[in-house]
């Protein structure tokens, strides 16, 4: 597990004192995802940084698996740091080194024998999928390809943690894909507790099981990707799910229905089954008039903004409610113009 505790880092220059991070705190749970997500400037880099024990914050503490790096020197700290690989932001493989020759070098660092060496090179490339490219020098792989050889590289030392500093970026989507693949397998198959510093929300809603977001250097928001996306004004869900307005059809925002409410699904029952049951179960008619569906990794989420007709409408949605779904009712309007 990765602890975060009030965790500040300013920058002083001639121009004056740029603060990175203000008193930031956050949990990542031991063999999971989390996404860092936030603006140019939020702080991002800098707490990976930080936390890779590459930049000394200026207070707070870092402890990963119980210990609090920012407290140890010496050998202990040169230890401390083995355990934690690190993707970096830019391409920093070797030019005059194959991809197996790069993803070696922490092994050589550490002294492992040569047969120890060979034997993991060959468990990583196998991992990132490119068994095939050993002999193939870095301008002689993709931009894809070179980012997947930087990650078999930051877990060859077997790491417990992982960042990846913008793994993604000036990536096409068929190799983001790829890359993405390579670190929710290094989590499944590894145990490796992976952070993922990124802009690109589509990150958080392919791999991440947590997320944070930073905005000039605070937490904002941090939680359970799944439980952040049915809470009501959130920065996640709005970034992930569906917009209401999105699929509204022409006539529907004039028509008076008896109740309408903006509802969350999650999971394959309910995004499957819930809305057509309810109407059949309450004899009421139901119209979609906005909204649709999506992944959040291997769950399918859905927000729709629903109007049923019907004597039954309350009960519908209140037995929508009580399933798991998140209904927010909105205001309607009844005939006569009064609202409900």
């Amino acid at each position: 597990m990765i602890t975060v505790e009030n965790l500040t880092k300013a920058y002083r220059g001639r121009s004056g004192t740029t603060v990175a991070l203000d008193g930031v705190s956050l949990q990542v749970p031991a063999g999971t995802v989390c996404g860092v997500v936030g603006e140019s400037g939020a702080g991002k880099s800098t707490l990976a940084r930080c936390i890779a024990l590459l930049e000394q914050p200026d207070s707070g503490g870092i402890l990963v698996d119980g210990t609090d790096l920012v407290t140890l020197r010496g050998s202990a700290l040169r230890a401390a740091r083995r355990q934690i690989g690190v993707v970096p932001q830019n391409d920093s493989l070797l030019r005059q080194r194959t991809a197996a020759g790069n993803i070696a070098l922490p092994l050589e660092a550490a002294g492992a024998p040569v047969e120890a060496r060979r034997k993991r090179v060959v468990e990583l490339l196998d991992l990132v999928g490119l068994a095939d490219k050993a002999g193939n020098y870095p301008d002689q792989l993709s931009g894809g390809q070179r980012q997947r050889v930087a990650i078999a590289r930051a877990l060859a030392a077997n790491p417990s943690v992982l960042l990846a500093d913008e793994p993604t970026s000036a990536l096409d989507p068929d190799t983001t894909a790829s890359v993405l693949t390579v670190l929710d397998r290094a989590r499944a198959e590894l145990g490796v507790t992976v952070l993922v510093v990124t802009h690109d929300m589509g990150v958080v809603r392919r791999i991440c099981d947590d997320v944070a977001v930073l905005d000039r250097g605070q937490v904002v928001e941090h939680g359970k990707v799944l439980d952040l996306v049915t809470q009501a004004g959130s920065r996640t869900s709005g970034a992930l799910l569906p917009g209401v307005e999105d699929i509204v059809r022409a006539g529907d925002t004039d028509a008076r229905f008896d109740r309408v409410a903006d509802v969350v699904l999650v999971g394959f029952a309910a995004v499957g089954a819930l809305l057509p049951e309810a109407a059949s179960r309450f004899e009421v008619d139901l119209n979609l008039l906005g909204g649709g569906m999506t992944r959040l990794a291997d769950t399918p989420v859905a927000r729709f903004r629903v109007a049923l007709t019907g004597a039954n409408a309350d009960s519908a949605f209140d037995w929508i409610a009580e399933r798991g779904a998140v209904v927010r009712r909105r205001p309607t309007v009844l005939a006569g113009g009064a609202a409900a």
